[in-house]
């Protein structure tokens, strides 16, 4: 534990030791509220957040990546990594340490915009149930996300080779579940794979969660997610080090 929090301060300081974190929750926060009012905010005369949460797929695919990608990469290009795993530390405290101080700055970068909160209960009387539902939901896909880009960091130690696989690989877990995506595969391929896809995909679960349904199935598979990501990165590290 103590080589966990180690790790997981030192990430966390380094995030914030730096212009870039606060470059990163500036950009965040401009687009998320942006593209929320651009979506007919206060033409739909309804005092809910949906208009601020339909948009965050979209917005964490290049948003979490930006933050995911120096997680590892950094550490090999400079040479530090050598000098971490050579610690009394596992390669799986040292994962999780980075991990988990990545989860919590998105999560910093979502309290952040509790002002949307404050302007939708000041215009009228929202379901607060949703507002947790949906906030929970963002966070569960921003670990989702973050996980995806953990992998890739540790896979490629050039940061822009890292990012763009990770936003690829976001993507397509996003727009699997669009209407128009699976409508276009449906033309082509089976019913029962058509649902498998749709499955699959971030947009699908996060929806049902926003709607306030906190179904096992949904919650599950963002954790077995995470967990699975987490498990190749971990995978990855330990066979760079046995080289």
């Amino acid at each position: 534990m103590n080589s966990f929090m180690a790790v997981f301060k030192r990430e966390l300081k380094g995030y914030f030791a730096t212009p870039v974190a606060y470059v990163f929750l500036v950009i965040f926060l401009f687009f998320s509220g942006y593209l929320a009012f651009k979506e007919g905010f206060y033409e739909m005369r309804q005092a809910d957040m949906g208009a601020f949460f339909k948009n965050l797929p979209l917005l964490f695919v290049f948003m979490v990546p930006s933050t995911a990608m120096r997680l590892w990469s950094e550490e090999r290009k400079v040479g530090s990594i050598e000098l971490l795993l050579t610690l009394p530390i596992t390669i799986t405290q040292a994962v999780l340490g980075k991990f988990f101080a990545a989860w919590l700055f998105l999560g910093i970068a979502l309290a952040l915009t509790f002002p949307m909160v404050i302007t939708v209960s000041y215009l009228g009387d929202p379901d607060v149930g949703l507002i947790i539902t949906g906030y929970l939901g963002s966070l569960l896909m921003a670990g989702g996300f973050l996980a995806i880009g953990c992998f890739f960091s540790a896979l490629s130690k050039n940061q822009v080779v890292s990012f763009v696989l990770s936003v690829v690989a976001c993507a397509v877990l996003v727009f699997a579940g669009m209407p128009s995506t699976l409508n276009y595969l449906s033309t082509f391929l089976p019913a029962g794979l058509v649902s498998a896809i749709e499955g699959m995909s971030f947009q699908t679960h996060f929806e049902s969660i926003q709607k306030g349904l906190l179904w096992f199935g949904d919650l599950s598979y963002f954790v077995l997610l995470i967990v699975g990501w987490i498990a190749a990165c971990t995978i990855v590290l330990d066979e760079r080090k046995a080289r």
